[in-house]
């Protein structure tokens, strides 16, 4: 039997991250192995380029990435940036005032396009805490005076699903909104998902949906086990994601992307 996967996609945080932002020398001894056995491995993050790049430097990895939920299909071996996609500023300026409108004021942070664009961070909005830069602005107008390939949303009372939920009902015909990880809701260009910018890059690569294996774990990540032939969730996922999983591993702490690598190595 040969490897059954061409393709092995996996997000960052939560997945083939452990907490403290490393990756594991044993899911670093699969990822190697699958490769061998003709699976090429892309990274597919809701982070922009800036926030992944020292993680493929990390890697070793040269191959290509799918960052900005999809936004942008950047070539780690070549650090260029093959397509990128930008947020068209005053739809997102007319979705945003339609959400607050419903749910009162929002904080909020914006991610610049390029491959050195900077995350800017308004008035209230919480950092998560780590070693990923951010700029603090406090003029608002500020996040909207360059390209940008998305912008998060915090709310006061309102919980991740809860505001997510509430964004999508009141905009959700003008832009896209995903919740990317625990206070992280992002406004994204609509139609835009992990699945279009991975089938970019699996284009490139001459592989299909049906060729690709595909780990996560948060509600960003449901388009892309829907393009993908199986979907495999981390055991510490979202719940919605484990809803549409055709697999559930161990955890991100505990090498679940090397569990179902090695399983699929031994057997072909």
């Amino acid at each position: 039997m040969t490897f059954p996967y061409k393709l092995v996609a996996t997000d960052l945080d939560g997945t083939l991250l452990r907490n403290d932002e490393t990756v594991s020398e044993r899911t670093r001894e699969a990822l190697v192995a699958a490769a061998a056995a003709g699976a090429a491995h892309i990274v597919v993050t809701g982070r922009s380029v800036p926030w992944t790049r020292h993680i493929l430097d990390d890697l070793g990895y040269e191959g290509l990435a799918v960052c900005g939920q999809g936004a942008q299909v950047y070539h780690a071996g070549e650090r260029r940036l093959l397509t990128s996609l930008t947020l068209d500023r005053q739809l997102a300026g007319l979705a945003l005032s339609k959400v607050e409108a419903e749910v009162g004021p929002l904080a909020m942070a914006a991610s610049r396009d390029g491959l050195d664009g900077e995350v800017l961070v308004g008035p209230g909005y919480r950092v998560q805490e780590g070693p990923l830069p951010a700029v603090v602005v406090d003029d608002p107008a500020e996040l909207w005076a360059a390209p940008l390939n998305k912008v998060y949303i915090q709310h006061h009372a309102l919980d991740d699903d809860a505001l997510a939920a509430a964004a999508r009902a009141a905009a959700g015909s003008l832009v896209d909104v995903v919740m990317a990880g625990p206070g992280i809701v992002e406004i994204l260009p609509l139609g835009l998902s992990k699945a279009t910018g991975l089938s970019l890059a699996a284009r490139r690569l001459g592989v299909k949906g049906a060729d690709t294996l595909a780990f996560g774990d948060m509600p960003n990540d449901i388009p892309m086990f829907a393009w993908a032939r199986h979907g495999v969730a981390m055991a510490n996922a979202h719940k919605e994601l484990k809803g549409v999983a055709q697999e559930v591993t161990t955890s991100n702490q505990e090498d679940g992307i090397a569990v179902v690598l090695e399983r699929l190595l031994q057997s072909s």
